[in-house]
């Protein structure tokens, strides 16, 4: 099952997906994390740039990835209680 990263900018608290590169506001940007996802993770925390770093199990291809979990279907698609502010690479209809 593939994994992605995701986390929190700690300056605005806006969810992030890593792209494998650097991070998108997008979960459609996310990239498979494969056995370099602890080291990277660990880099993560003590860079103290991202909040919360942590791998997700994810269903689908790249592009496409929708979390397995309720709690990162929520984050990715944006809040719950205003669509209006909602992220258009994941539907609020997956929740």
């Amino acid at each position: 099952m593939p994994r992605v990263l995701t986390g929190n900018r700690l300056e605005t608290g806006d969810v992030l997906w890593w792209n494998g590169a650097d991070w998108s506001v997008l979960i459609k940007d996310a990239a498979a994390i494969g056995d370099e996802g602890e080291a990277l993770v660990a880099r993560l925390i003590t860079e103290e740039r991202i909040n919360d770093p942590v791998l997700v199990d994810v269903t689908g291809e790249p592009g496409a990835f929708v979390p397995k979990t309720t709690r990162e279907r929520v984050r990715a698609s944006g809040p719950s209680v205003r669509a209006d502010l909602a992220r258009g690479s994941l539907c609020v209809d997956v929740i």
